[in-house]
């Protein structure tokens, strides 16, 4: 798989800011077929920074209503990066 197709976006929230600048963490949501090597070779190459270890979580899909029924909401699998302590990635 090529780097851009395993990493969809990076995520941006309060808690993966606080990570990113106290731990050193950051937080991708990823395709569902990547496995951990993969996720960790694309963020080295698209971010060129040194990866220590990748954490990854099956998020499901989130029961959805309105007016005309039900449906779920998506599943995405989520990704947590902890990085060498003298690289940085700049999100913002």
């Amino acid at each position: 798989m090529e780097p851009t197709t395993v990493i969809r976006k990076p995520l941006i929230t309060e808690k993966s800011t606080f990570e990113s600048s106290v731990f050193n963490r950051y937080a991708f949501e990823v395709d569902r077929r990547a496995t951990k090597p993969q996720i960790k070779s694309a963020v080295e190459e698209l971010y060129k920074v040194r990866v220590l270890s990748v954490a990854t979580q099956n998020r499901k899909g989130q029961m959805r209503r309105n007016k005309f029924g039900h449906w779920r909401s998506n599943a995405l699998k989520r990704a947590v990066v902890k990085v060498h302590p003298d690289d940085r990635i700049e999100l913002l």
